[in-house]
């Protein structure tokens, strides 16, 4: 390479570093301004996430200061005084009901299932699911055809299996049994079927004189 080559070389070397100081000098801003942000993004998910957390522990704690109560009425009270604007609420709700079940008060109990389900800020799993606590409280009060179109209105939902188990229980109220056979045998045929409701099924499936070789 000659002189003139290697002049010119380190020429242009020097040109391309005064532009980048300059571009630096100019838009360096940007970066370190790009750079704060995600700094302070980082922090503020943080921070909310700490508050959640703080909530939910809080909530955790209510829940479990209450249910440590001795009387299941008193139980009830306690829980149905937890306040909170989380979406944890509709747990206390839920043990709320569950304890006004268990001091034999049905009312209160469904009261507390139907506020949950007509709370449309209340996830629909959740809606779903007090719903299905609600029809199983309804039996005195409610004929077995609208039971049976409450469940299948949710046969669509998280707690199909479940509904279908209770549908195959109002087969056998009305004395359907063959019905109520085929049912279970499907439900023991699914896959999702948990441990829990193939043992119910297959001990009813026994019960109603049915047998288990098809499953």
């Amino acid at each position: 390479m000659s002189n003139v080559d290697h002049f010119i070389e380190e020429v242009t070397e020097e040109v391309r570093r005064d532009r980048l100081l300059l571009l630096m000098r100019r838009y360096g801003w940007i970066a370190i301004l790009f750079a704060v942000l995600i700094v302070a993004g980082a922090a503020t998910n943080e921070y909310l996430n700490a508050q959640e957390r703080a909530k939910a522990e809080a909530l955790g704690d209510e829940i479990l200061a209450a249910v440590q109560v001795n009387d299941a009425a008193e139980r009830a009270n306690a829980l149905a005084a937890i306040t909170t604007d989380s979406a944890g609420k509709v747990v206390a709700m839920l043990q709320t009901a569950a304890e006004q079940f268990n001091a034999e008060d049905n009312a209160a109990a469904m009261a507390t299932l139907s506020s949950i389900v007509n709370d449309e800020t209340i996830e629909k799993r959740f809606r779903d699911l007090a719903q299905f606590k609600l029809l199983s409280l309804s039996a005195a009060e409610m004929s077995i055809a609208d039971r049976r179109r409450g469940y299948e209105a949710l046969a669509v939902s998280a707690y199909r299996l479940l509904v279908e188990e209770q549908l195959a229980l109002l087969a056998v109220e009305e004395g359907n049994t063959d019905d109520a056979l085929v049912m279970l045998r499907a439900i023991l045929e699914d896959n999702e079927t948990s441990a829990g409701l193939r043992r119910r099924a297959s001990q009813l499936i026994v019960a109603l004189g049915g047998t288990l070789g098809a499953a």
